[in-house]
């Protein structure tokens, strides 16, 4: 499973323009399933996600998780996250998880977050033409692989 962490000031995402999930400070996710991702991978990583201290303190220092702030969190489904481009110029996604799986994992991974943070968490529309608009704050993005991560 693979993550785009993003501090932002204000995010949103739009279908056929019509904004379907906004807010205001706290983290944009964009979120790549990968074949073989498990609920593992998904549970590992949004305890990672929700407890990354990102966010600074009253003296200026990266302190505070998206927890700890009471900040928010939009999550979209990003297949091409799972790109690979070693070959030509065309990637290829054979390694992104078949869209019913993944659509499964993606939902299970924001109930994860939603239990973790105590409140609901804002999303895009699983395989959908989405429009995201985002403030990044700092800027600070993290990128979470848990082939990597997880070792």
């Amino acid at each position: 499973m693979k993550a785009v962490v993003q501090r932002v000031a204000a995010a949103s995402v739009a279908v056929e323009d019509e904004v379907i999930g906004s807010i205001g400070q706290g983290l944009a996710i964009l979120l790549g399933v990968v074949e073989g991702d498990t609920e593992r991978e998904a549970d590992f990583l949004a305890n990672k996600i929700t407890q990354l201290r990102i966010f600074t303190d009253s003296q200026d220092k990266m302190n505070l998780s998206v927890e700890d702030m009471g900040g928010e969190m939009l999550v979209v489904s990003q297949f091409t996250l799972a790109a690979d481009c070693s070959h030509g110029r065309r990637p290829s996604f054979t390694r992104a998880a078949k869209p019913q799986e993944a659509n499964g994992l993606y939902e299970y991974f924001i109930a994860k977050i939603d239990g973790l943070l105590g409140k609901k968490t804002q999303t895009g529309q699983f395989g959908a033409d989405m429009k995201v608009t985002l403030v990044n704050d700092g800027p600070v993005t993290i990128l979470l692989d848990t082939d990597e991560i997880m070792r």
